[in-house]
C-alpha cells in the first residue's frame, strides 16, 4: 500500500472522497487524484526570535493514509514538539471572526427604547499503516539522513535532512509514498536553505485509544532569526488559489507581511438588513472583490487588538467570550503566566489568498509597534417598531430611512459586486407610513419618493407629450422665422 503524502509548508492533511481543507500543503493522493487544497489555518507566536507554530488538521478518512512533511529550519527536540486541543483554533477564530452588529431605531412617536446591539460572527455563518517509516538504514539513501525519531501521542515523527530535492523525492518514493512531480522544483529551495524536513504519520493504536475522528494540532518551537511562512511548498498541487488564515500572537504589537503589502478590509459599514441571512456569502463576496482589487497579491487585516489582561475592552462587539491566559498559553504564549495583570499580549489575524503567479516568494513577517484596534465589522440598523409615525419627528425620522436605506443598499453593490435592483422593494418599505403633507414637499424639495405604477405610467405620458407639443412648437418657429426672411 502506498502513503498518501503531504508536504505543506507548515502543515497540511488529506481527506479522502470528500471535500479537503488543508494547510498550504500538497496533496499525493493515490493513482495520481487531483487534490487541491481550498483553506488552512495556523497559530504564530513571535517572541524575540522564538518561533512557536501550531498547524490544524481537519483531516478525515483512512489514517493510514495520512502522512505530513514540513520544512523546519532546525532538528527540533523531543521537548520542541508537542500535540494541543483543536479548541484553541475555536476559540481564537469565533473571537476574531468579521462580525455582523445589530442597531435598533427608537420610534420618535412612542416610546420604543430599544438601543441594544447583538452581533453575529462570520466564524458561525454557513461557511469554507502497515508500512512503517523507514529504518535508519535507508537514512543515507541519495543523501537523506534520519536525523531523529519520535512518538509523541498519536503521532510518529522523523527528522530528515537531505543534500539534494532528487534525494529527497526519491526517499519518500521508495519508502512507500507517492509525489507530484511539481514537488522537486519547490523542494529544491529549501534543500539550498539547509532547511529540516519533519515528516509525521499516525500511531494508528494511541488514536483507537482516543475514540476520536479527528487528527489533534501539532506545536513547534524552534529559535530562527527570519519570522515567515514559507508559501512555495504549498503551491506544489495547487489548483489555482489557496486560503489562509493566520492568527498571530507577539509581546508588541500588529503583525505584518513585509514582502507582500497588508492591506485592511473594508470595515464599519452600513449593509441592508436582508444580508443577515447570507452573511457568510456576503463576506466571501466583499473578500473576493477586495482581493481582485488589490490585484489578487496583498495580505488582508481581519482583527488586531491587544488583549492584554490590563486592557477591558478586547473588541466592538464581542461576538462571545475572550480568550483567557490558558488558551494564550496552550497557544504557544508562554509569557504569559497566571495572576499577573501587566503581561502584553497582541492578537492579529491575517487573511491571504495566494497562487503561483501572484505569490512567487515566502511570506515574511515582522512585529510593529502599531497598537491601533482593528476588526472587520458590518452594521445592520433595525428600523422603529409600531405603525404610528404621525409626529413631525416621525415623519422626518422616515424620510432619513429612505436615505439610509439606498445607501446601504448602494454600499452593499460597492462592497460586493451584488445587484442594487435587490433592495428596491427594502428601500420603500416605509414609504407607506408619510402622510401627504410630507409627500408633497419631497416632491417640491425632489427628494426621491416612490411613485406607484399607474401613477408612473401617466406622469410618463405627460412627459411625452410635452416633448411633443415642444417639438412641434419649435418647428413651426422656425418656419415663419424662415418665411419672414
Amino acid at each position: 500500500m502506498k502513503n498518501n503524502l503531504i508536504l505543506p509548508l507548515m502543515a497540511a492533511v488529506l481527506l479522502i472522497g470528500q471535500h479537503a481543507f488543508a494547510f498550504c500543503g500538497f496533496y499525493v493522493a493515490k493513482a495520481d487524484a487531483s487534490l487541491f487544497n481550498n483553506k488552512s489555518e495556523v497559530i504564530m507566536v513571535r517572541n524575540g526570535t522564538r518561533n512557536i507554530i501550531t498547524m490544524s488538521s481537519d483531516f478525515k478518512g483512512d489514517l493510514t493514509e495520512f502522512a505530513m512533511v514540513v520544512p523546519v529550519p532546525t532538528v527540533l527536540a523531543e521537548k520542541d514538539i508537542r500535540v494541543v486541543e483543536r479548541r484553541i483554533f475555536d476559540v481564537l477564530n469565533n473571537y476574531s471572526a468579521p462580525r455582523l452588529v445589530n442597531y435598533y431605531d427608537n420610534n420618535p412617536c412612542g416610546y420604543d427604547m430599544r438601543v441594544y446591539e447583538d452581533s453575529y460572527s462570520m466564524a458561525a455563518a454557513p461557511t469554507m499503516a502497515k508500512e512503517e517509516l523507514a529504518s535508519t538504514k535507508m537514512a543515507t539513501f541519495k543523501g537523506v539522513q534520519i536525523e531523529a525519531q519520535y512518538d509523541i501521542d498519536e503521532y510518529k515523527i522523523i527528522i530528515l535532512s537531505a543534500k539534494e530535492s532528487d534525494g529527497l523525492q526519491l526517499w519518500l518514493e521508495a519508502n512507500g509514498y507517492k509525489v507530484p512531480e511539481t514537488a522537486r522544483q519547490v523542494l529544491e529551495p529549501y534543500v539550498r536553505s539547509n532547511m529540516k524536513f519533519f515528516l509525521v504519520k499516525v500511531n494508528l493504536e494511541k488514536v483507537k485509544n482516543r475514540n476520536s475522528e479527528y487528527l489533534r494540532p501539532i506545536q513547534i518551537r524552534f529559535d530562527h532569526a527570519k519570522f515567515m511562512l514559507p508559501l512555495r511548498l504549498g503551491m506544489a498541487n495547487s489548483n489555482g488559489s489557496q486560503d489562509m488564515i493566520v492568527y498571530a500572537l507577539t509581546t508588541e504589537g500588529r503583525v505584518e507581511c513585509t514582502n507582500y503589502r497588508t492591506v485592511k478590509m473594508p470595515t464599519d459599514r452600513n449593509i441592508p438588513l436582508y444580508v443577515e441571512p447570507k452573511f457568510g456569502d456576503f463576506y466571501k463576496s466583499l473578500f473576493e472583490k477586495t482581493y481582485k482589487q488589490e490585484g489578487r497579491n496583498a495580505v488582508f487585516l481581519e482583527y488586531a487588538w491587544n488583549v492584554s489582561p490590563y486592557n477591558a475592552v478586547k473588541c466592538d462587539p464581542c461576538v462571545g467570550p475572550p480568550p483567557v491566559n490558558y488558551d494564550f498559553v496552550e497557544a504557544g504564549a508562554d509569557w504569559i503566566t497566571q495572576g499577573n495583570f501587566n503581561q502584553t499580549i497582541f492578537f492579529t489575524r491575517l487573511h491571504v489568498r495566494y497562487s503561483r503567479d501572484k505569490f512567487p516568494s515566502d511570506l515574511q513577517f515582522q512585529v510593529t509597534p502599531n497598537n491601533e484596534n482593528f476588526q472587520c465589522r458590518y452594521v445592520m440598523t433595525y428600523p422603529a417598531t409600531g405603525s404610528d409615525f404621525t409626529c413631525d419627528a416621525g415623519q422626518e425620522y422616515l424620510v432619513d430611512l429612505y436615505n439610509r436605506r439606498k445607501k446601504e443598499v448602494d454600499e452593499l453593490a460597492a462592497l460586493t459586486g451584488w445587484s442594487p435592483a435587490n433592495g428596491s422593494a427594502y428601500i420603500r418599505e416605509y414609504n407607506k407610513h408619510l402622510n401627504a403633507r410630507t409627500r408633497e414637499n419631497l416632491r417640491n424639495e425632489g427628494a426621491p419618493i416612490t411613485i406607484k405604477p399607474n401613477k408612473l405610467r401617466g406622469v410618463l405620458s405627460a412627459t411625452v407629450l410635452i416633448a411633443l407639443l415642444m417639438s412641434v412648437l419649435y418647428f413651426a418657429r422656425n418656419r415663419v422665422a424662415a418665411e419672414i426672411h
